[in-house]
């Protein structure tokens, strides 16, 4: 796919909904998963965690009269140059079936209101913060946990990376070595980041669903956990993910005393409801 030239706007055009964009690079993790990075407009602020509306424009030749956005998590921290995403690949998917497809160099539409709950300002202070994501669920978290503020506020981030097979770990070399030469936050994730991988489908170091990792207490043991339990005053979790993860994971949170917050009403714990139903 090569970079479509655009016709100027007329004068007196409404303003545009999104900005254009440059891909940038793109990264092929498996015949599912794949990652890619964007320019990012000067004027284009957003707090880690949020996520965006992103799409192609339209193919006039094909008798297209819209272009087809959805909204993505963005995976780069606030303060990053440019905007990374993490993706799967649906063949027939509207969107990412010609997604995959993109190369350096080819536009991108990116809308201009980022918005989101898996942010820290939507969780109350605590001393753990978990972040649960399964697949490309994961988007949010690369971003948050490479906020130098999750660590000011937290003295132990946990990344827990759910997915069926191994080959879909993506990013395990960014939370098990290459962060930790991160010039801002390399020293803190040195000393407080804990990377919890876990594959349900193939033999792994651990396998298993979050919600039986959690009922047995095994999740707080290799964290490091005083509980085998989450503790109200002190846990707080982030989840993002299958809508079957999410649903038994926020009944045992709130099983075990922690509630539900949102940007109005900081909580225990947030989900992502724009992902969800």
């Amino acid at each position: 796919m090569t970079a479509t030239a655009l016709s100027p706007a007329p004068k007196d055009a409404a303003p545009s909904p999104h900005h254009l964009e440059t891909v940038l690079w793109v990264k092929h993790w498996t015949d599912r998963l794949f990652s890619f990075a964007i320019t990012r407009p000067p004027s284009f602020r957003f707090r880690s965690g949020e996520f965006v509306m992103i799409g192609l424009p339209a193919r006039e030749e094909l008798g297209e009269k819209k272009a087809i956005l959805r909204a993505y998590s963005i995976a780069s921290p606030s303060f990053a140059e440019e905007l990374e995403f993490f993706s799967i690949k649906v063949p027939d998917g509207p969107l990412t079936s010609r997604l995959q497809l993109i190369q350096a160099g080819d536009q991108i539409l990116l809308g201009k209101k980022p918005t989101g709950t898996l942010v820290l300002d939507a969780v109350r202070p605590g001393k753990r913060l978990f972040l649960f994501g399964t697949g490309t669920g994961l988007a949010p978290f690369l971003s948050v946990a490479r906020d130098p503020d999750a660590y000011a506020r937290f003295e132990q981030v946990i990344v827990a990376h759910g997915v069926r097979e191994v080959k879909e770990l993506a990013y395990r070399e960014l939370f098990t070595a290459e962060i930790h030469d991160d010039p801002l936050v390399g020293d803190e994730a040195k000393a407080q980041l804990a990377y919890y991988p876990t594959v349900t489908r193939e033999p792994f170091e651990r396998q298993g669903r979050f919600t039986d990792l959690i009922a047995t207490g095994q999740l707080f043991r290799e964290v490091g956990s005083p509980f085998e339990r989450f503790d109200p005053e002190t846990d707080r979790a982030m989840l993002c993910g299958s809508m079957a993860m999410i649903k038994d994971t926020a009944a045992l949170l709130e099983a075990h005393g922690l509630k539900e917050g949102s940007n109005a009403e900081p909580g225990d714990f947030v989900i992502e409801r724009a992902f969800v139903g």
